[in-house]
């Protein structure tokens, strides 16, 4: 049995990882690196997790999942001191604990990815074109250049909901279903600072206003000491500004930044942004696995149960559980 999985995200590892050990599978990532969302940018000193910030664990079968890299140190507690703002002023603050853990990868978040995908076959810098159906009945996957990457059984596309359509053949029963998916976008303002600002909390969620987050990336564990500051947009803001010119957004986001936080960040040394297109989605019925056992294809993603990192988990999780009772 071989099986092609597009995307190389935490459902795409989630559902190769716990995929019968007999089947034969093929990682195809369009990107230089694993991780989607759980990604990282540096600019020597600085570092920054700019998609994923942390998650949490819920789920037993999640905290199974984690409990080896947690042992061996790939993921860590962030007891960060969290604060609250409506707009620019802080509501509340207290210091994130063992009672509810708030994890992250170490020395970054994408290290997990890397971690859980070493002894899988990856295959980077390939973007999937079309796929096709060969004599035998197997799917046929061509990249960009229109290269030829081999056939298989089945096809699972762990790309974000919109993607998936658009790479999928349209004989899968569910495209209709990804159709509906509503993925959001997000702004990631990467600011990197000579000398730290003197803040009394290390993440905060932001209310009425446009931004929604800001986090000092530096204070997480295992990061440079090099002070950095991770901001993110919020949904609605990026969703109207997506084609907006980026020294716009970057000027916009940084006037916001120091009217919330009450610092000029435009004295900061580096600024960066990048702009995710499908960065998140509102609670779904996690139910409905999008499986078409006729046709043998398949998708995940945190975007069929929610924007989240157990999420992506969960999605490839039960993929995977449900295509065993198949193989």
């Amino acid at each position: 049995m071989k099986i092609a999985i597009i995307g190389a995200g935490l459902s795409a590892i989630s559902a190769a990882l716990n995929l019968k050990k007999n089947v034969n599978i093929t990682i195809f990532e369009k990107s230089n690196n694993v991780g989607g969302r759980m990604a990282v940018r540096r600019s020597n000193p600085y570092e920054f997790d700019h998609g994923a910030q942390f998650f949490t664990a819920k789920n037993n079968d999640f905290r199974n999942f984690i409990a080896p890299l947690i042992k061996e140190n790939i993921i860590q507690r962030w007891d960060a001191r969290f604060a609250e703002f409506n707009n620019n002023t802080i509501l509340r603050q207290n210091s994130w604990g063992a009672e509810y853990p708030h994890f992250v990868g170490v020395p970054d978040m994408n290290k997990i990815i890397q971690y859980l995908s070493k002894n899988l076959n990856v295959k980077l810098n390939k973007k999937i074109n079309k796929i096709t159906k060969n004599s035998k009945n197997q799917w046929i996957l061509f990249d960009d250049n229109f290269n030829n990457l081999g056939s298989f059984d089945w096809v699972i596309s762990s790309a974000p909901a919109e993607q998936s359509a658009i790479i999928l053949p349209q004989e899968y029963k569910h495209q209709k279903q990804l159709l509906q998916k509503k993925m959001v976008g997000c702004f990631s303002l990467m600011l990197g600072f000579k000398d730290p600002l003197s803040l009394s909390w290390d993440a905060a969620l932001i209310g009425n206003a446009d931004i929604s987050w800001i986090s000092v990336n530096s204070s997480k564990p295992g990061r440079s000491k090099s002070f950095s500051l991770l901001v993110h947009s919020t949904n609605a803001w990026a969703e109207k500004n997506i084609n907006k010119n980026d020294q716009k957004i970057i000027s916009y986001m940084c006037r916001e930044t120091s009217r919330i936080i009450s610092h000029d960040i435009s004295i900061a040394d580096h600024i960066g942004l990048h702009k995710w297109k499908y960065a998140n989605i509102e609670k779904q019925d996690e139910s409905n696995l999008l499986i078409d056992y006729d046709n043998k294809l398949a998708s995940c993603g945190d975007w069929i149960i929610h924007g989240r990192i157990e999420s992506a988990f969960k999605s490839g999780y039960l993929l995977a559980k449900s295509l065993n009772k198949e193989f």
